[in-house]
């Protein structure tokens, strides 16, 4: 069973419980209404395993014979590994009689890296977008650099964090950090996720912590980032906004909140970072929220519990991430710092093997292979390398201070060209 048929299976129990009507579970599901009642009723014979698709592990009626897929793609490599496919496709019939679609060949292409598909400039045009129907289901989750102490205690400039339901217009979650970078969005998320459970999608903007922009990560989908990487192992579906404007909800809010809450953290003499947390969470939101929220269209809370499994890896979950390699005296090297494997470990090691090393957020290292922690050791410090000044003073002694008097002769060949320049004139 994939992920994304373990995430329906939540949303057709909800269906079948009567939470959810088949129009509103069908467009959770991104399905017609017509298949999603045929999935519940597979649901309801099979349980789980009713979501699995009835072709699976079958091969496709159109697929190609081997043989023939084989020898299109040696011919395309020989003769014609830089036509367009169409034209391709046009030599593929003329010169060798194999008749097969443009789209068939321009796949074949792709998969061989030897066509790159063009996508084509649209005009930029904004649609208003219905709020989605159920709690939980979409949060809109951003940061806001701002002075919003104004700079009591030397606080300075401070990133408030903050996740609004799309549905009702709730804050269900506001926090101040020194910045918007991996960490801060974790704790973040994790504090959610333990009070409130998990939201069904977190819409988000392409700042790196959310988004890898690079070229080569556009073009390879499977580069991710740290928090793509843990929103994929809860089964939180992380959307993309392509602009600011498609995710305005949260951005509308931190202008409101940079109007009232500057004031507001002014009229309570707060100066610190933990203060303004504490009077975000039990004085300022209670009553934001009642004043600015409105009604869903329905009453479900698609905000799913944690199982007890995804309760004790959520630790791990919410960490830097990293891949490092076994040396050959079973020790790894980590932020410049040794740490030496034990003999004794729960998993078989072996040198050159790669694993994981977590980064927490209370700053504790931990090593990973094949889902086992293993035991190491953090060595002392690496003899350094010599310094050159030193070593050449103990391989070839001290400068001496004393300059030679040498002087050279008339005829050295450094002076031959003055010479000559005083015979010929």
């Amino acid at each position: 069973m994939s992920a994304k048929e373990i995430k329906r299976y939540d949303i057709i129990v909800k269906l079948i419980n009567q939470d959810l009507n088949g129009s509103e579970a069908a467009e959770l599901l991104g399905l017609s209404v017509r298949h999603t009642k045929r999935i519940k009723v597979r649901v309801k014979k099979k349980g789980m395993a009713g979501l699995a698709h009835i072709s699976r592990g079958k091969p496709s009626n159109r697929k190609i014979p081997d043989e023939e897929k084989q020898k299109i793609i040696k011919l395309i490599h020989r003769y014609y590994s830089d036509f367009k496919p169409g034209f391709a496709t046009e030599k593929l019939r003329e010169r060798h009689r194999l008749v097969r679609d443009p789209k068939t060949i321009r796949r074949i292409m792709i998969d061989e890296w030897l066509w790159k598909p063009k996508q084509k400039k649209k005009n930029i045009h904004r649609s208003w977008r219905q709020r989605k129907a159920n709690f939980g289901e979409m949060i809109q989750f951003d940061g806001s650099y701002e002075h919003w102490l104004e700079d009591r205690n030397g606080t300075g400039e401070i990133c408030l964090l903050a996740g609004i339901d799309d549905a009702t217009g709730i804050v269900t979650k506001a926090k101040f950090d020194t910045d918007e970078g991996v960490f801060p969005v974790f704790g973040f998320w994790q504090e959610y996720i333990i009070s409130n459970g998990k939201p069904y999608s977190i819409y988000v903007d392409k700042f790196s912590t959310y988004k890898m922009n690079q070229k080569t990560a556009i073009e390879n989908h499977d580069t991710k980032t740290q928090f793509e990487r843990a929103m994929n192992e809860l089964n939180i579906e992380p959307i993309t906004a392509h602009s600011s404007q498609a995710k305005g909800r949260v951005e509308r809010l931190f202008k409101t909140l940079q109007d009232r809450l500057i004031k507001e953290l002014r009229l309570a003499n707060i100066s610190t970072i933990a203060e303004a947390n504490e009077f975000l969470e039990k004085i300022f939101l209670p009553t934001f929220n009642v004043k600015f929220s409105v009604e869903s269209r329905t009453k479900t809370n698609l905000h799913q519990k944690l199982n007890q499994t995804e309760i004790k890896k959520l630790e791990s979950i919410f960490s830097r991430q990293y891949q490092r390699t076994v040396r050959s005296d079973w020790t790894v090297s980590f932020n410049n710092q040794w740490y030496q494997l034990t003999e004794h470990q729960p998993a078989t090691v072996c040198k050159n093997d790669v694993i994981i090393v977590e980064q927490r957020l209370d700053g504790s290292i931990h090593f990973r292979l094949r889902g086992k922690y293993l035991n190491c050791e953090l060595l002392p410090e690496r003899p350094k390398k010599l310094n050159k000044n030193i070593a050449w003073v103990l391989t070839a002694g001290p400068k001496s201070t004393v300059k030679p008097n040498y002087k050279p002769a008339p005829d050295h060949p450094w002076r031959r060209q003055f010479i000559y320049a005083k015979k010929l004139t």
